[in-house]
């Protein structure tokens, strides 16, 4: 069965031709629970959300701040697994018809196996890995069978990112790009900064192709998301649903608070004033 790339794309092109940027949703699968973070990610497409991508935990998440942390130690701690990281984009992904990404560190790919693991990403129905510590000179082996089954591969760049290395990560992504719109870990925050515009800006400028450039680190609210919509195909939020499960007394009233902001963070994409 061939993975998703295609509908990720056309996704992002859809909301492209409403005059509007994507929402991209994290979650960490597992977190609450195996069963609550399958119901978070189902409720966050529900309420607006054009793509999740599911986080696979890690015991050492070097680009994700304490929230996320707090969030991986819990799903970790409750005994996830890979294959539950599986059955999760399985399941968001029939309930919804939308596209489900997964984000990962190599490490743990590595140990599966490459081939096992895009087979059951694609099987699932996924389409595709973000993977923020693979350099692309390392990648051949993933974009190998990535390609083969359909999957695509996001790379991350930073605004530290020289162009000729923007060149080199674009022509080798697909789906689009995360740029991140910050030095630093993932986390909420006043603002997002100049730098993610300029960020953009030069991506586009360095790419070969018209990739999307989606925008990641610090969006947790519709103005935020309204302004990072008015430069970027996509704008990603992590730590804010992340959070709002976190300080949330029970999973149910979690689900609650991720729909809430799914919908207002989904109205902030449809109101940004999009540069020409």
């Amino acid at each position: 069965m061939s993975g998703n790339v295609r509908l990720l794309s056309e996704t992002l092109a859809a909301a492209k031709a409403e005059g509007r940027a994507a929402l991209v949703a994290y979650l960490p699968a597992g977190f609450p629970t195996v069963e609550g973070g399958i119901a978070a990610a189902k409720a966050v497409l529900e309420s607006g959300a054009d793509v999740v991508e599911v986080g696979l935990p890690h015991s050492d998440p070097v680009l994700d701040g304490p929230v996320i942390q707090t969030a991986d130690d819990i799903a970790l701690r409750g005994g996830v697994k890979i294959k539950d990281v599986i059955r999760t984009v399985r399941e968001a992904h029939a309930a919804t018809g939308k596209p489900i990404l997964v984000m990962t560190y190599w490490n743990p790919i590595d140990r599966y196996g490459v081939e096992r693991f895009t087979a059951e990403l694609a099987e699932a129905g996924g389409a595709g890995c973000i993977l923020p510590d693979l350099p692309v000179e390392e990648s051949g082996l993933w974009r190998e069978h990535a390609d083969k089954h359909g999957l695509g591969t996001v790379f991350v760049v930073a605004p530290s990112s020289k162009d000729a290395r923007l060149a080199t990560i674009t022509a080798a992504g697909s789906g689009f790009v995360y740029a991140a719109s910050l030095m630093g870990v993932t986390g909420t925050r006043e603002s997002v900064g100049s730098q993610a515009a300029d960020l953009v800006r030069r991506t586009r400028l360095a790419a070969s192709t018209d990739l999307p450039v989606c925008v990641g680190l610090g969006v947790s609210n519709a103005r935020q998301a309204a302004e990072v919509a008015g430069f970027a195909d996509g704008v990603i939020v992590g730590s804010a649903f992340v959070k709002a499960m976190l300080d949330a007394p029970d999973e149910a009233a979690g689900l609650d608070a991720v729909r809430v902001l799914a919908a207002d963070l989904a109205q902030g994409v449809r109101s940004g004033v999009r540069e020409a």
